[in-house]
């Protein structure tokens, strides 16, 4: 009785322990490209939501409040914060709402007067996410102004320093500098609407961007 009891208390062997650590490295080797795939789609989706929620703001506060309101995308010395050090960029993913351009003012306080009148601001800091903002002629694009009607607000002949209507953004292309990623678009239209679109399905595919 005695030697049955202490056979069925054995442990594992080191042979065991081995075998089943082996296959523990090779199963998360196997698991590792498709995990930093999902990490990298998921970054270019939470930056391209933040872009699309962000020109979605500015259009309703230019309806609420029936005036232009403007849509700037910024960069500063740390790519996480929206600080002082701001400056217009069309490849960056943070954005800041205001009135009048923020540029080296993206820290201010929201205020219905003081320059720059911001509304909101959003750092899009995700690590190895790409930007790439464009007019509808395909120049680089920083900003893109509503007016109190939700529609494209602008003229040609405003100063070099505000959001003109030839500048203003119409697509904003968001992917990861690793190849394989997903390549999303935010398309606005001169409506005023703001669309997602993945650049990689079918045209027959109701995500897919316009021609």
């Amino acid at each position: 009785m005695l030697k049955r009891s202490i056979s069925r208390q054995r442990g594992f062997s080191m042979i065991e322990i081995a075998v089943t650590l082996t296959m523990i490295a090779l199963l998360a080797a196997a698991a590792l490209p498709s995990v930093g795939e999902w990490i990298r789609n998921v970054r270019v989706r939470n930056t391209a939501e933040s872009l699309q929620l962000g020109l979605q703001q500015a259009r309703t506060e230019a309806l609420r409040r029936n005036q232009n309101v403007t849509f700037w995308l910024v960069a500063g010395s740390d790519n996480r914060l929206v600080d002082n050090s701001c400056a217009l960029s069309s490849a960056s993913g943070s954005w800041v709402i205001a009135l009048s351009d923020p540029t080296g003012l993206c820290a201010s306080a929201p205020h219905p007067t003081t320059a720059p009148m911001i509304v909101a601001t959003q750092a899009g800091g995700d690590g190895g996410v790409t930007v790439a903002a464009r007019s509808a002629a395909s120049t680089a694009a920083s900003c893109v102004r509503f007016s109190g009607l939700g529609q494209l607000a602008g003229s040609s002949s405003l100063p070099a320093d505000d959001c003109r209507t030839p500048d203003q953004i119409a697509t904003v292309d968001v992917t990861h500098s690793s190849s394989g990623a997903r390549r999303l678009r935010i398309v606005v239209s001169a409506a005023g609407s703001v669309r997602m679109c993945d650049r990689d399905v079918a045209s027959s595919d109701p995500r897919a961007c316009p021609a």
